[in-house]
């Protein structure tokens, strides 16, 4: 969570539907739901009805995906995103 600068009130994260998501992005449902399901993003949490829902930093993994399928397949970049996690919690 967040605190606005001006106020002090605690703003809770803007979550987003993976049809927010397919809305703003080049990316189709499917995408979404294979990417989450390898790994490549995550959800942070689910609605009440079972629908997962992804914060703000998946629109840059997202984009940061998208540009590394011009050299890289899906599981080299699975592999990318597994050692940089490695470094971040060494």
């Amino acid at each position: 969570m967040t605190q606005s600068s001006n106020q002090g009130f605690i703003t809770p994260p803007k979550l987003y539907r993976i049809g927010d998501i397919v809305r703003s992005t080049p990316f189709t449902r499917q995408t979404i739901h294979n990417y989450t399901v390898m790994g490549l993003i995550q959800e942070s949490g689910w609605t009440e009805g079972g629908h997962r829902l992804y914060d703000e930093s998946v629109f840059e993994r997202l984009w940061r995906i998208q540009q590394l399928r011009e050299t890289k397949t899906l599981s080299e970049i699975r592999e990318l995103f597994l050692s940089e996690q490695a470094v971040k919690a060494s």
